[in-house]
C-alpha cells in the first residue's frame, strides 16, 4: 500500500506575488521518508514561521502514531500485541481505524489496513530481488483481511487475533496526517494553505488572488514528465499512485508496490491514477483502490464518494486516457503560471 513513497510525484507550480502585504511562505522537512513540502499564504511572517513550525510538531506526533518503522509508535504496539490482547487505542488511532475499515467496506477489500505481512514479504523481496515462491504468497495472503480484526468502537480497542498478523497505514496515513495540518493552520487563521506529504497534497484557499492552486501530474513510468495540462484546485485534497518508485520485475512483468490484498500480488498494470477528493484520507485511500479495481469500478467507487478520477495507462507506448466526467472541472482555466515550486 503506502509504506514507502508510493504517490507519483505532483508538481506545485507557483504564481507571481500579486499583493504587496500578502506572501507565500515556502517550508520544507523530511517526515515519514519524504519531503513534507507546506506552503502557508500570509501577511505576518512571524506567524507563518510559527505555525510552520508548530506544523511540524504535529506530523511529528501523528506520525508517531502511525509509523510501523517507529519501533515505539502507537501502530507498533498495535502489532507488538497481535494474538495476545486487544490494545486500547488512542482517538487520532481510533479515528484513522474507523476511516479505514469504511474504505475496505467501500472498495470491497482492495484498500485493507490488515495488508502488512504482503508489504513485509515485498519489501523483502524488493531489497533482495528474489520473487518470492507462489506458496509463500499464498500463505501470507491468509493472514491478511480487515474482517478478520476485531474493533471495539464503544471501547476504542482493536485485537489482531493471529500473532503475525500485522497493520499497516500505508496509503490513507499521509493523506490523514496532511489533512490535520490543514485544519490545524485553517483554526489559526490561515485560509490559504497547501501541503505535500510526499505527493498526497491538501490544500485551502486558492493562493492570493489566483483561481486555485496550480498541479502538474505526471506521466505513466516517469518521474519528471508532466501531462500537458495542469489542474488548478482548492479546498480539495488530489493523491495520484504509480510503480515508478518501488516495484520488482519477474519474468519480464512489473509488479507494484501496490499490492492488491484480495490476490496478494502487486498490481501489474502501467497505470497512473490521479483522485481529487474532498479529503487527504479519502483521497489517499482512493488512490490505492482505484490503483487495483477494474477500470469501471474504480469509477464508480470515485463517484460514489464525490471524486474525481484520471486513470493514465501507457499501452504498446501510447497513452490512453479514463476519467470520471468530474475530473475535466479540475483542469487549469487560466494561463497564468512562472516555473514551478
Amino acid at each position: 500500500m503506502k509504506p514507502f513513497i508510493y504517490t507519483i510525484t505532483l508538481l506545485v507550480f507557483s504564481t507571481p506575488l500579486l499583493q504587496a502585504q500578502t506572501r507565500k511562505f515556502s517550508y520544507s522537512e523530511m517526515k515519514m521518508g519524504s519531503a513534507f513540502n507546506l506552503i502557508i499564504v500570509s501577511a505576518d511572517s512571524n506567524k507563518a514561521n510559527h505555525l510552520a513550525r508548530k506544523s511540524y510538531e504535529l506530523v511529528d506526533s501523528l506520525n508517531h502514531i502511525f509509523s510501523n518503522y517507529d519501533s515505539s509508535s502507537e501502530l507498533s504496539k498495535i502489532n507488538a500485541s497481535a494474538g495476545l490482547l486487544p490494545y486500547k487505542m488512542s482517538s487520532a488511532m481510533l479515528d484513522l481505524v474507523q476511516k479505514s475499515q469504511y474504505a475496505y467496506i467501500q472498495s470491497k477489500g482492495a484498500y485493507d489496513i490488515s495488508i502488512g505481512p504482503l508489504s513485509s514479504l515485498w519489501r523483502n523481496a524488493r531489497k533482495a530481488k528474489l520473487f518470492p515462491e507462489a506458496s509463500t504468497v499464498l500463505a501470507t495472503k491468509k493472514l491478511v483481511g480487515l474482517n478478520q480484526v476485531k474493533i471495539n468502537k464503544r471501547l476504542g480497542t482493536i485485537f489482531l487475533p493471529n500473532a503475525n498478523m500485522q497493520l499497516d497505514f500505508g496509503g490513507i496515513a499521509k493523506g490523514y496526517i496532511a489533512q490535520w495540518v490543514i485544519n490545524f493552520l485553517k483554526a489559526n487563521g490561515i485560509q490559504q494553505a497547501l501541503v505535500d506529504a510526499g505527493g498526497d497534497i491538501v490544500m485551502s484557499g486558492a493562493p492570493l488572488n489566483q483561481q486555485g492552486w496550480l498541479i502538474g501530474v505526471n506521466l505513466p513510468e516517469t518521474t519528471d514528465d508532466l501531462l500537458n495540462k495542469k489542474l488548478q484546485l482548492s479546498n480539495c485534497s488530489v493523491a495520484t499512485s504509480g510503480d515508478v518508485f518501488q516495484f520488482i520485475e519477474y519474468k519480464g512483468v512489473k509488479y507494484s508496490h501496490i499490492i492488491n490484498p484480495l490476490t496478494g500480488y502487486g498490481v501489474t498494470n502501467l497505470r497512473n491514477v490521479t483522485i481529487v477528493a474532498k479529503t487527504g484520507a479519502t483521497a489517499d485511500w482512493l488512490a490505492t483502490a482505484c490503483s487495483i479495481l477494474p477500470i469501471k469500478e474504480a469509477k464508480q467507487l470515485a463517484i460514489s464518494h464525490q471524486a474525481a478520477l484520471l486513470i493514465t495507462t501507457l499501452k504498446n507506448g501510447k497513452l490512453v486516457f479514463e476519467a470520471t466526467p468530474n475530473f475535466k472541472n479540475y483542469w487549469q482555466t487560466t494561463n497564468i503560471i512562472q516555473g514551478k515550486k
